[in-house]
């Protein structure tokens, strides 16, 4: 589509996988070399290519990061894909980063509100759409494999995680088998959870190899998060009330998440209070929580939206003193102060209006969709937080209701 507006555009691949996925072999430009040399390949890059703009998906693996300073400091556009802060269906696009990078970490609601004073678009609900899950681990998987068995060109690739590329493989496949088991045991807790009668608290739980949890929150480990809900919970919670730990829908078991739960429930006490439930959809949990705990999970957006009592304790980008709280952890399970929900509909609005793009990267439903909007906003000249304060945004009312 940036073609067809007349840019041209190359890829820059690092393994098998990313080859994989680029048709036109005439504008890939494959990278072997070793890590410590890259910045100084991608600076001869931006001159033999008159370089003036490049694309990431997230901006914190090596490659993005050093790739990031160099940009900035020439002078070079820097558009910024992630995972929709809103979700499921929506895709998130900044310049300059994204996450504890994004220039909303020094916006505040009066000046978001002052920007949607020209505005009269109504805040749509999300659409009734689980997104595309099942091609996110199918596409995971598969990346895998080429990266695996077809990587002999890329020698000295080098993955931006711990687990080598087989032990990913793995996960992936293990998960894909037992995904339908997994469903049934989750069905089974989520209705023992909602039938029980008691109060709980739900606990929102990440990917400790997420990049959000790795730069952008203040626990080295997820099980150190872990050990702060738990033991707050049997310091501050009343003792008839429960705490629930909801996984990622992604977990995949490289962290042994459920026995850690168990050994620091015995440690404090609370064994027969807390449970853990797969991951999966989280709404029919959330709508009888009376509050929820997330380092800096994207879900606390839906318990903000259900304006139910969050606390944070990462580099969130709804991490507004105005719906966020910010109570000690334990006096937060005895008795959490309401957040504004008047101010999370702005927050939510401005999203909306800016740097929240209709669609998906997995299935062709979800990108065709994505097409529709973002193409046009990367080539305008402003950012989505300018355009909308310029009024030169794109108008997006006829894409609200589109599933």
């Amino acid at each position: 589509m940036l073609r067809r507006s007349g840019a041209t555009i190359w890829r820059v691949g690092f393994n098998a996988g990313d080859r994989a996925f680029w048709r036109d072999s005439s504008t890939y430009i494959p990278y072997t070399d070793t890590p410590k040399n890259w910045p100084t390949a991608f600076k001869s890059l931006m001159k033999t290519k008159s370089v003036t703009d490049i694309v990431l998906y997230g901006d914190t693996r090596p490659i993005h990061s050093e790739v990031v300073a160099i940009a900035r400091a020439a002078g070079v556009r820097i558009h910024v894909f992630e995972e929709g802060y809103l979700r499921p269906y929506w895709v998130t696009y900044e310049r300059g980063g994204s996450n504890g990078h994004s220039r909303l970490m020094n916006m505040t609601i009066p000046q978001m509100e002052r920007a949607l004073e020209g505005s009269d678009m109504e805040a749509p609900l999300p659409p009734g759409h689980w997104g595309d899950m099942r091609q996110h681990v199918f596409y995971g998987a598969l990346y895998h494999w080429f990266v695996m068995f077809a990587n002999k060109a890329y020698r000295n690739f080098q993955p931006h995680r711990d687990l080598s590329v087989t032990r990913e493989f793995q996960l992936y496949i293990k998960r894909l088998l037992l995904t339908p088991i997994q469903m049934v045991e989750r069905r089974i807790a989520t209705r023992r959870i909602r039938t029980g009668g008691f109060p709980y608290h739900l606990a929102l739980l990440q990917l400790e190899h997420d990049s959000s949890f790795q730069k952008h929150s203040p626990f080295d480990s997820m099980v150190d998060f872990l050990d702060l809900v738990i033991s707050q919970f049997a310091k501050g919670a009343p003792s008839h009330h429960h705490l629930v730990f909801k996984a990622h829908p992604l977990e995949d078991g490289r962290v042994a998440l459920r026995k850690e739960i168990k050994r620091l429930c015995q440690m404090h006490g609370v064994a027969d209070r807390v449970h853990y439930v797969r991951g999966g959809k989280l709404a029919q949990l959330l709508n009888d929580a009376r509050t929820a705990v997330a380092v800096n999970s994207t879900a606390g957006q839906q318990v903000l939206w259900r304006g139910i009592p969050l606390r944070a304790f990462g580099d969130a980008v709804y991490n507004q003193p105005e719906f966020v709280s910010t109570q000690p952890l334990a006096d937060f399970f005895s008795g959490a102060t309401r957040p504004d929900n008047q101010a999370y509909k702005i927050y939510r609005r401005y999203l909306l209006e800016t740097s929240q793009v209709p669609g998906g990267f997995y299935s062709a439903k979800g990108r065709r969709q994505l097409m529709r909007l973002v193409v046009d906003m990367m080539l305008s000249p402003e950012d989505p937080y300018e355009a909308l304060r310029s009024g030169t945004a794109a108008p997006r009312q006829q894409l609200r209701l589109v599933n």
